[in-house]
C-alpha cells in the first residue's frame, strides 16, 4: 500500500488490518477465508464494525448470487451437457491451433456462465484426450485454456464473483447495479483479443516438451504414476534382476523402492533378484500397469488386502477405475489413505498416485494427498462416481454415460430462464439464480444432498468476511485518502492513463489476493479517484473487475492455475512467459473499448 501520515486512530487501526490481511493472503499458511473471518473480527474488536453489522456480507446479493451460480454449474456438469459438448469438440478440431481455438472459444463461453474452476474442470478432459491422441503435450493446450476461463468470465454479470462485487459497488455513487450483459462489450473484447493471442504465440512460449523431466502428457493421465506393485508366486519375474525389469520396461517403468520382509531397500537395487512378496515401489505408465496386471506377472498391491488376497469391491469383473484430481479446496488435503479407511467407509481403492512426476518417499497408504494431486481411484462402477464426489475429487478420464435428451435439456431451460429474467429486469441476479438453483433440485437435477457440496463454501465464507471490511476502507477515509493520492497523478497523466493505472495495478495485485478480495480492496479506492477527478466512475470500477479477473501471472493465484500446474507439466516462470504479454494484451484491449463504452467525461 502507498504510505500516508493517517488523519485518525481509526484510520492507523483500519490501515493496520489491511495491511496484516494482505500479508496473510500473500503467506497462504493460512486459508483465505479464515484470514477474511480474522480481519472482519479484527475490524468488530476495534470499533471499525458494528457488532450488529459483521456479518451483513453473508446477506449481501453477490454472495447469494455466487452459492447459487456454484449450484447451477454443478447442474450442467452433472446432467451431461458439458460432456456432450466436448464431444463434439472433440470431432471438430484437426489442427493444433484449431484445437487450441476451440477448447479457448468452448471454455471461456461455459465459463461466462458458470465457475471458473467449473468450467475448467468438464473442459480439461477433452484437451488431455486430444492431446493424448494428436501425440502432443497439453502443456501446449491446458495454460490458454485456464486463462480463457478466466477471460470469459468476464462476458457477464455471473461469470465470476469480481463482476457480482463490481456490480454490487456501484450503488455507492448511487447508481443501481450493472446489468447482466453491462460487462459483455469489454469482456467479450479482451476474450476474444486474449484467445487469438494465445492460439499465436503458445506454441513458441509454452513447452512442447522438456527432455530434463517428463512431459506433461506424462505427468498427467497416464504417465509417471507411483504405485505399489507386488511379485506374486509363479511369476516369471521371480529370480530376474529390478534392472532387467526396468530395461524390458525402459522409459515406462522406474523403481524406486524395494520393500522385504519388512526391510526397505531404495540403494544398489541395479542387481538384487527379485522373490515372490516383494513389494517394489515404481513410478510407471497406467497402461503399462494395466498390461502388468492382466498378464498376472504382476499386481497392484494396493488392490489387495495385507494378505495378498484380492479385495473385491463390488461382484466379479465390476470394478472400475477412474483418474481424478484434487483441487485447491479439497477437504483430502493432508490426509492418508490409511487415515481415511477409504476401502471400508469409501468403496475405492488408491491403485496409484501422480504429482507432478517425483517420486514419493513413503509407503503409497501413507502419502499425504495434496492438491493437484492425481489420483487413480478403483470401486464399483454404481458406487465409484458416488464415491469421487463425496471425496471432493474432479474426474479427468473420460466417462461413457448415457443421458436422455430430455435431462440434458432441462438444466439449460432453468439456466436459461434465469439469465432471461435478469436480463429483462424481471427479477434480481440474487433472486433469479437462487430460485432456478431450488428448480433444479425439485426437478432431480441435482439431488437434494449435493446441494451444498456444490457449494465452494470458503470462497462464501471469504466473500461475507470481506465486504464489512471492505467498507472499513471508505467509513475511515482511508479510500479516498489512497485515490488523492493516485488522482494526483492527473497532472502528468491523462484521464485513460489513470484509468490505465488503475487497471494494471489490479492486476498486479489479484495474484496475491483472492480474485474477488481484489475488487473488495481496490473498488472503493477506484470510484475514489474518479469522483475527486470528475470522471465516470463505471470505467473505473469495470477496470478493477476486469483486472481481478487476469490472475495469468502464478500458479497459485487463481484456483485454475493450480490445477493445470502438474497437468500441464508447468514451472513457475511459464505463467509469467504467457500471462505477461497477455496482460499488455488485455490492457492494451480493455482501455479504448472501456473509453467507448463508458466515456470518462462525466460521471453517470
Amino acid at each position: 500500500m502507498p504510505s500516508f501520515e493517517p488523519t485518525s486512530l481509526q484510520q492507523a487501526l483500519a490501515a493496520s488490518i489491511f495491511v496484516v490481511t494482505l500479508a496473510a493472503f500473500v503467506w497462504d499458511r493460512i486459508r483465505y477465508d479464515i484470514v477474511a473471518m480474522l480481519a472482519l473480527l479484527a475490524c468488530v474488536g476495534l470499533g471499525l464494525v458494528a457488532p450488529d453489522k459483521a456479518f451483513d456480507g453473508f446477506g449481501n446479493p453477490a454472495v447469494v448470487t455466487v452459492a447459487a451460480v456454484l449450484v447451477l454449474s454443478h447442474a450442467l456438469v452433472r446432467s451431461g451437457v458439458v460432456q456432450a459438448l466436448g464431444e463434439r469438440v472433440e470431432a471438430v478440431a484437426v489442427e493444433p491451433w484449431q484445437r487450441i481455438a476451440l477448447l479457448c472459444t468452448v471454455g471461456a463461453t461455459l465459463s461466462a456462465f458458470m465457475n471458473n474452476v467449473g468450467a475448467l474442470a468438464v473442459v480439461m478432459p477433452i484437451a488431455i484426450t486430444m492431446a493424448r491422441r494428436s501425440g502432443t503435450s497439453p502443456a501446449l493446450m491446458l495454460m490458454p485454456l485456464s486463462f480463457s476461463t478466466m477471460l470469459g468470465g468476464t462476458i457477464t454479470l455471473i461469470g465470476t464473483p469480481p463482476n457480482l462485487l463490481a456490480s454490487a459497488a456501484r450503488a455507492r455513487y448511487g447508481e443501481a447495479p450493472f446489468g447482466f450483459f453491462d460487462f459483455t462489450p469489454v469482456g467479450f473484447a479482451i476474450t476474444v483479443a486474449g484467445i487469438a493471442f494465445m492460439v499465436v504465440a503458445a506454441r513458441f512460449v509454452l513447452p512442447a516438451d522438456r527432455a530434463a523431466r517428463p512431459s506433461g502428457m506424462e505427468l498427467f493421465d497416464v504417465g509417471h504414476y507411483v504405485t505399489e506393485l507386488r511379485i506374486p508366486e509363479g511369476s516369471a519375474w521371480i529370480g530376474a534382476t529390478v534392472e532387467a525389469l526396468e530395461t524390458e520396461h525402459a522409459d515406462r517403468l522406474l523403481v524406486v523402492k524395494l520393500l522385504r520382509s519388512g526391510l526397505s531397500m531404495r540403494r544398489r537395487l541395479a542387481d538384487r533378484a527379485l522373490v515372490a512378496n516383494d513389494l517394489l515401489i515404481v513410478q510407471a505408465e497406467a497402461e503399462l500397469l494395466q498390461e502388468l496386471a492382466r498378464k498376472g506377472v504382476l499386481e497392484i498391491a494396493a488392490a489387495h488386502g495385507s494378505d495378498g488376497e484380492k479385495a473385491p469391491l463390488g461382484p466379479p469383473g465390476g470394478v472400475e477405475t477412474v483418474e481424478v484430481v484434487v483441487p485447491p479446496n479439497s477437504w483430502l488435503q493432508g490426509q492418508t489413505a490409511r487415515r481415511l479407511n477409504l476401502r471400508t467407509r469409501w468403496s475405492v481403492n488408491l491403485l496409484a498416485l501422480s504429482r507432478k512426476g517425483r517420486p514419493l518417499a513413503t509407503r503409497l497408504r501413507d502419502a499425504p494427498i495434496f492438491a493437484g494431486d492425481v489420483l487413480l481411484l478403483e470401486g464399483d462402477p454404481d458406487s465409484l462416481a458416488e464415491s469421487v464426489r463425496e471425496l471432493g475429487c474432479l474426474p479427468l478420464a473420460d466417462r461413457r454415460i448415457a443421458f436422455e435428451p430430455f435431462r440434458l435439456l432441462l438444466p439449460i431451460a432453468v439456466f436459461a430462464t434465469a439469465i432471461v429474467a435478469v436480463a429483462t429486469g424481471l427479477a434480481g441476479a440474487a433472486v433469479a439464480f437462487a430460485a432456478a438453483a431450488v428448480a433444479v433440485v425439485l426437478l432431480r437435477i441435482v439431488p437434494a444432498r449435493e446441494l451444498y457440496t456444490a457449494i465452494d463454501w470458503p470462497i462464501i465464507v471469504l466473500l461475507g468476511a470481506m465486504i464489512p471490511v471492505g467498507g472499513v476502507l471508505e467509513a475511515t477515509g482511508l479510500a479516498d485518502l489512497l485515490a488523492g493520492r493516485v488522482a494526483g497523478l492527473s497532472s502528468v497523466l491523462p484521464s485513460w492513463g489513470l484509468l490505465a493505472v488503475v487497471l494494471i495495478a489490479t492486476m498486479a495485485i489479484t495474484p496475491m489476493l483472492n480474485n474477488a478480495a481484489t475488487v473488495i480492496v481496490m473498488a472503493p479506492i477506484a470510484i475514489g479517484i474518479a469522483q475527486s477527478l470528475g470522471l465516470n466512475p463505471d470505467a473505473f470500477v469495470m477496470a478493477v473487475a476486469i483486472g481481478a479477473s487476469c490472475d495469468f501471472l502464478t500458479p497459485f493465484g487463481h484456483q485454475n492455475n493450480t490445477l493445470i500446474l502438474a497437468a500441464g507439466g508447468y514451472r513457475f516462470a511459464d505463467f509469467w512467459r504467457l500471462g505477461l504479454p497477455l496482460d499488455f494484451v488485455i490492457v492494451a484491449t480493455a482501455i479504448p473499448v472501456l473509453l467507448l463504452v463508458f466515456p470518462l467525461g462525466g460521471a453517470g
